[in-house]
């Protein structure tokens, strides 16, 4: 059975040499992905699921074997979402934890309030991705995570960036989404038909 030695990759590499893989060996039914941190094993779980197989995880402290054994399901199906019509796909990438500057309390409270609003957006929010500092608004207590998890409720996709909960510590306080990639980033972005930066 193949094996993908991953051990000491930085993000994206893990997922990038599994896609790599499973292009160059497309009738591949089972191998394995060996990762060495949380974050890592998550997007690759994630990733190889939603190329249509299935994911089991062996663990041994900081070290993960993935095995991933081929399917029926689709991409769409394992990824959990369903197609929406083009030209409503509204992507907003929020990479710090307030609004503005000048002030971070002020700067908090009207994140808040953006986070409370983005409903207005109605059927065309499509995903909202949490990088860098960003990410914080994803954790356990959180004043802004009611709000995220009402979004996801709705049927907006969440995406939490797995580098950024592993730097600042946060990755087992994450409480709303999916841990998330770089490629992940990329190829949303590419789907997007608009993209709002905040």
């Amino acid at each position: 059975m193949e094996i993908l030695h991953c051990r000491g990759l930085d993000c994206p590499k893990p997922v990038l040499r599994t896609k790599d893989f499973i292009e160059a060996n497309p009738h591949a039914l089972v191998f394995k992905i060996a990762v060495d941190n949380v974050a890592a094993a998550r997007n690759v779980v994630r990733f190889v699921e939603s190329q249509g197989f299935n994911a089991s995880v062996k663990q041994n402290d900081n070290d993960f074997e993935i095995m991933a054994e081929r399917s029926e399901k689709t991409v769409a199906e394992s990824m959990g979402e369903e197609p929406v019509a083009s030209g409503e796909k509204t992507l907003v990438m929020i990479n710090k934890d307030t609004l503005g500057s000048g002030d971070d309390v002020l700067g908090a409270g009207l994140m808040l309030n953006f986070l409370n609003t983005l409903n207005e957006m109605g059927k065309s929010l499509w995903r909202l991705i949490f990088l860098n500092s960003g990410i914080k608004l994803t954790i356990e207590g959180a004043k802004t995570l009611p709000a995220i998890q009402h979004l996801e409720a709705q049927g907006v996709s969440i995406l939490v960036c797995g580098t950024c909960l592993t730097h600042f510590d946060l990755l087992d306080q994450k409480r709303v989404g999916q841990t998330t990639n770089m490629l992940d980033i990329v190829t949303s972005l590419q789907l997007a038909d608009k993209v709002i930066s905040v």
